[in-house]
C-alpha cells in the first residue's frame, strides 16, 4: 500500500527549507554557491547536501544530488516515494531529471532560477511525459534564498575587482 502525497504545509515547508538554508551558508562559507537541499521523509530528515562543485571539482557535487544520495543509503533504496526534496533554488535539469528518477513526489525550492531553472522558470521538466511527475512549491523562502545567492555573487565581483 503506498503512503498519500506529501501535501503542502507552509510552516512545515518554512522549517525544512531554513535547513537547507543552513546547509546553503555552510557552503558559501567554503567559497562555494550557496545551494542546500534536505530530503524528508515525514518529519525527518534521511538527506542532506550543499553545493560542492569547486572543492569537489567535479560538475556533479550539487546540494539535490547529495541529500538525494544520502537519502537514498539512509533508507536503503533508490525510490524516495515518501520523501521530499526541500533545496534553496530552483533544480537544474540534472537535479530536475535526479527527483525524477527516485520518484519523489514533491519538489520545493526557494529562489527562482531564470538561467537553468528546470522546474518552470526555463523549461518544467516535471510536465513532460515521463513516468513520473512531481508536484513542485516554489517561492518558499524565496526572498532569502535569492538574498543569499545575491550576496554571495555580489562579493565574487567585488573581490575579482580589487585585484584588478
Amino acid at each position: 500500500m503506498r503512503a498519500e502525497r506529501p501535501v503542502s504545509d507552509p510552516a512545515r515547508d518554512e522549517r525544512f527549507m531554513r535547513e537547507a538554508l543552513a546547509l546553503a551558508r555552510e557552503a558559501a562559507a567554503e567559497g562555494e554557491v550557496p545551494v542546500g537541499a534536505v530530503v524528508v521523509r515525514g518529519d525527518e530528515i534521511v538527506g542532506r547536501g550543499r553545493n560542492r562543485r569547486e572543492t569537489g571539482k567535479t560538475a556533479l557535487a550539487h546540494a539535490e544530488l547529495e541529500a538525494i544520495g544520502e537519502a537514498c543509503r539512509t533508507l536503503g533504496g533508490w525510490r524516495l516515494w515518501q520523501c521530499e526534496l526541500f533545496v534553496t533554488l530552483e533544480p537544474c535539469p540534472m537535479c530536475a531529471g535526479a527527483a525524477i528518477n527516485a520518484r519523489l513526489p514533491r519538489v520545493v525550492f526557494g529562489a527562482s532560477d531564470p538561467k537553468a531553472g528546470s522546474c518552470g522558470s526555463v523549461t518544467d521538466l516535471f510536465a513532460l511525459p515521463y513516468n513520473h511527475h512531481p508536484e513542485t512549491a516554489g517561492g518558499v523562502l524565496g526572498g532569502e534564498c535569492a538574498a543569499l545567492l545575491q550576496d554571495f555573487f555580489r562579493a565574487l565581483r567585488e573581490k575579482r575587482a580589487a585585484k584588478q
